[in-house]
């Protein structure tokens, strides 16, 4: 090995190594704070729930209240304001949430830099073709930050029996209610209708709406009926009576929307992404719940005891990403 590299990356893992060792003393200079109170503390805020925070972190409710309650304690403040069924941070809370943040990513950052990323190892994601084509217009900022990092995104549409590699992280869309203790929510959603600019500029109303062909998007529950019938409960729309258009997946579905054929029914937060990326559709109605919620799923290889902490910051960040446009 050449002297130079070698005398360079002794250099690089010690400067590592103390960085670490300045993290360990600030942590534990006079505030001796538990680093497990501040990965509850950031869970709990995220999820706005002690509940949802346990599930992720694999403890009990009991274990979640009592660790916040020492941050509190040790910090002197408040930081969650409780309700019956869900936590809201207190202004404190809110100014300390972006500082814990940012340590816990760097010291997470430092970890797998100091002992090494598994290089051979690539993350396999699974979801659905739209939550895939949603995600991918932050994916640029996260290969740069993380370059080093493997993916393998594939659909859940069309399952192949020849690729036998195990999933890493899976994103369902499920009834919201179907919650379980292997599923963690991402998002509650919500639903709207949407038309290519030219058709939109004719619709002011609902009325207008019924008037136009609806697109039904196959798979999925008859968004097009659930939407008309919110506002009508007794006309009993669907589209059952009008399919001349079937389509199976929602990025087809804006494909021919945008064209100027027909009208859908879309997951706001696809919809929205559309419309930012340039595509030529409008909404032409409010946003009404879905009554069905995003979840990160514990896969067969997420249920591994030893899980790459490649795969921590991967779905830190699709966390991030749904946290950031949730209604």
């Amino acid at each position: 090995m050449d002297r130079y590299v070698y005398v360079r990356g002794i250099n690089w893992i010690n400067k590592i190594v103390l960085y670490l060792s300045k993290a360990q003393i600030l942590l534990s200079m006079k505030s001796n704070l538990n680093l497990n109170w501040l990965r509850t503390f950031e869970a709990a805020a995220r999820l706005s729930g002690f509940s949802a925070a346990a599930r992720e972190l694999g403890l009990t409710q009991v274990a979640v209240s009592q660790q916040i309650k020492s941050l509190e304690t040790k910090l002197g403040h408040d930081l969650f304001v409780r309700h019956p069924k869900k936590v809201q941070l207190t202004e404190a809370g809110k100014a300390y949430l972006p500082s814990v943040r940012e340590g816990l990513e760097k010291l997470t950052h430092a970890t797998y830099g100091l002992f090494g990323s598994d290089i051979n190892r690539t993350i396999v994601v699974r979801a659905s073709i739209a939550v895939l084509s949603w995600l991918t217009s932050g994916l640029n900022c996260f290969r740069q930050q993380h370059p080093n990092i493997k993916l393998k995104l594939v659909t859940s549409f069309w399952p192949d029996p020849i690729d036998t590699q195990k999933v890493d992280i899976d994103i369902v869309l499920m009834p919201s209610h179907k919650q379980t203790e292997s599923s963690e929510k991402l998002s509650d959603e919500f639903i709207v209708p949407i038309c290519g600019q030219h058709t939109g500029k004719k619709i002011f109303s609902l009325k207008d709406l019924r008037k136009q062909v609806p697109v039904h998007i196959v798979g999925y529950d008859d968004h097009w009926s659930r939407y008309m019938n919110y506002f009508e409960p007794l006309s009993n729309t669907s589209t059952a009576e009008n399919t001349s258009l079937q389509v199976d997946t929602s990025v087809l579905a804006c494909d021919l929307v945008a064209s100027g054929i027909g009208c859908a029914v879309l997951i706001e937060r696809f919809a929205r992404r559309s419309i930012e990326a340039g595509r030529s559709i409008r909404i032409v109605g409010e946003p009404i719940p879905l009554q069905q919620s995003h979840f990160l799923v514990k896969t067969e290889a997420g249920n591994e005891k030893s899980v790459s902490a490649e795969i921590e910051v991967f779905k830190q960040w699709i966390r991030a990403e749904f946290a950031a446009v949730d209604r």
